[in-house]
C-alpha cells in the first residue's frame, strides 16, 4: 500500500473500530441487563434480533446517501445516533430503551461500515492498492468484536450497567474526530452526474451478472459464519462438552479470523481476489464436512481455527472485487445491498438452521452447508 494512503486508512480503521466496538459492547451488555431485569429468553432473542434487523431495511438508503453526499455525513449521523442511544440506556436502563438502543447502535455500526468501505474503495484506481487497503480495513470489525465486549464487561464489573453505558457513549465521537479532516470526494465532484444521485432502482444494479454472483458468494460465506456460531453449541452438546469448552472453540474461530486478516495485505500482493475466494470456499466446504466427525474438544478447536482462517480471509477480496465491477457512482448502493443480504441472513438463517437441526440433526446441517459452499466455489472461479 502506498505511503500516502496510510494515514487515511488508519483514520478509516479508527472510525469503524470505535462505532463497531460500541455496538458489540452494547450487544453483549443489553441481554445481560434484560435478564437481570427479569425478562425471558424470548425477549432477549427479540432484543438481539433488533441489532441486525434494522440494518436489513436501512442498508440501501444509507448506501444511496453515501453516493449522494459522501462518507463523512453518514458517519457523523451514526456517531450522534450511537452516542445518544447508548447514553439513554445508561440514564434509563429499562427494556424499552434497550430496544431503541439496539436499533440505533446497530444501525450506526452498519452505516459506518458502508461509509468506510465506500471511501476506502475510492482511494485508488490501482487493483493492488485496493486489495491491500481492504485487507487493512477488514481488521477493524474483528478487533472491535473482541474489544467491545471485553472492555464493556470490565466496566460493568467495575461500575455496574448504567455508568458503563454512559462511559461507552463516549467512544463513538472518536469516529467523528477520525474522519473530520478526510477529503471526501462526492460523486458530483467526480463527473458522475450533476446531482450525484444514483439513477434507477437497486433491481437495475442486480442486472449486473458479476454483481449477482458476488452477492450470492457473499451470502454463502456469511451463512457459514452463522451456521458455525449456531451449530457448534449443538454439536458440542451432543458430544457432552462443557460450556467453557464450547466457548473456547468459538473464541478460537474469532481469533483465527482476526489473525488471518493481519496477513491479508501480504497475500493481496500475490493472489488475485476470486482465486483466493474460490480456494477459501473449497477449504470451508471440506472443513464443514469433516466437522461432525469430531470426537472431542481438541479436534473441534482445530477445525474451528481452520474455519476462522478460511472465512476470515475472504472479505477483503470480496470488497475489492465489488468496487471493480460496480459503477463508481453506485458503489455505496452496492455496499448497501451487500450489507442487507448479510444481516437478512443473520436474522433468517439461525431460524432455518434450528428447524433443520431439530429434524435431521447437526451433522446433516454441517454436510449440507459444506456441500453448498464447496460447490459454490465455481461461481468464484467464473469471476476470476
Amino acid at each position: 500500500m502506498r505511503l500516502e494512503f496510510r494515514p487515511v486508512v488508519l483514520r478509516l480503521i479508527v472510525a469503524q473500530l470505535c462505532l463497531h466496538a460500541t455496538m458489540s459492547g452494547v450487544r453483549m451488555a443489553a441481554p445481560l441487563l434484560a435478564l437481570k431485569l427479569g425478562y425471558s429468553a424470548m425477549s432477549v432473542g427479540v432484543l438481539l434480533a433488533l441489532f441486525a434487523l434494522a440494518q436489513v431495511f436501512l442498508a440501501l438508503p444509507v448506501g444511496r446517501l453515501t453516493d449522494k453526499y459522501g462518507s463523512r455525513l453518514p458517519i457523523f449521523v451514526a456517531v450522534v445516533a450511537s452516542s445518544l442511544s447508548v447514553l439513554a440506556a445508561g440514564a434509563w436502563p429499562v427494556f424499552e430503551v434497550l430496544c431503541v438502543t439496539a436499533v440505533l447502535s446497530g444501525s450506526a455500526s452498519g452505516t459506518v461500515m458502508i461509509a468506510v468501505q465506500r471511501h476506502a474503495g475510492r482511494l485508488s484506481h490501482d487493483q493492488g492498492d485496493i486489495r491491500q487497503i481492504f485487507s487493512w480495513i477488514a481488521i477493524a470489525p474483528t478487533l472491535a468484536n473482541f474489544a467491545g465486549p471485553f472492555f464493556t464487561g470490565l466496566l460493568i464489573d467495575a461500575v455496574d450497567f448504567g455508568p458503563a453505558f454512559m462511559l461507552l457513549s463516549l467512544v463513538p465521537p472518536v469516529s467523528a474526530w477520525a474522519v473530520y479532516r478526510l477529503q471526501d470526494r462526492r460523486a458530483q465532484h467526480e463527473g458522475e452526474g450533476a446531482s450525484g444521485t444514483p439513477k434507477g432502482s437497486s433491481f437495475e444494479l442486480l442486472r449486473n451478472a458479476p454483481l449477482r454472483r458476488l452477492l450470492l458468494i457473499n451470502w454463502m460465506l456469511s451463512s457459514c459464519w452463522d451456521v458455525h456460531a449456531f451449530m457448534v453449541p449443538l454439536l458440542g452438546h451432543e458430544l457432552g462438552l462443557s460450556a467453557s469448552a464450547i466457548g473456547t472453540i468459538l473464541g478460537a474461530f474469532a481469533l483465527a479470523a482476526t489473525a488471518i486478516r493481519l496477513t491479508m495485505p501480504w497475500v493481496a500482493r500475490h493472489v488475485r481476489e476470486m482465486q483466493a475466494v474460490a480456494i477459501a470456499m473449497v477449504m470451508t466446504g471440506v472443513f464443514f464436512v469433516i466437522y461432525p466427525f469430531s470426537s472431542g474438544a481438541w479436534m473441534m478447536g482445530v477445525l474451528s481455527t481452520l474455519l476462522g482462517m478460511s472465512l476470515g480471509s475472504v472479505q477483503p477480496m470480496i470488497m475489492s472485487t465489488l468496487h471493480q465491477i460496480t459503477p463508481r457512482e453506485r458503489q455505496g448502493e452496492a455496499l448497501g445491498l451487500r450489507i442487507m443480504t448479510i444481516y437478512a441472513s443473520s436474522v433468517i438463517m439461525p431460524l432455518a438452521f434450528g428447524s433443520l437441526g431439530a429434524l435431521v440433526g447437526a451433522t446433516a446441517v454441517f454436510w449440507a452447508v459444506g456441500a453448498v459452499v464447496g460447490l459454490g466455489s465455481r461461481l468464484a472461479r467464473q469471476l476470476s
